[in-house]
């Protein structure tokens, strides 16, 4: 238990220090910052979490593709988050 307390903390830290959901917001959607949540998915152990930010990625691509950035945001916040479910 104690192991996955410690693995969820550590996991938040790098995924707040290295690219904050917010930015996506305050920042726009752009190719960049979809970059940033790409890498740092990357970087996350094998499994449900990971599969789904990854698709919560592409819904972004997709929606920045098309022009709306309110919901290419809201991927990008969704996909950060995924990895703090479990």
């Amino acid at each position: 238990m104690m192991k996955k307390l410690l693995g969820a903390a550590a996991m938040a830290a790098v995924v707040l220090s290295i690219a904050p959901a917010s930015a996506a917001r305050m920042e726009g959607c752009s190719g960049t910052n979809i970059g940033k949540v790409e890498t740092t998915v990357e970087g996350w152990a094998d499994g449900p979490a990971k599969w789904a930010a990854f698709k919560e990625i592409t819904d972004a691509q997709t929606a920045m593709l098309d022009g709306k950035m309110g919901p290419c945001s809201r991927h990008l916040s969704s996909a950060m988050h995924a990895g703090m479910t479990k």
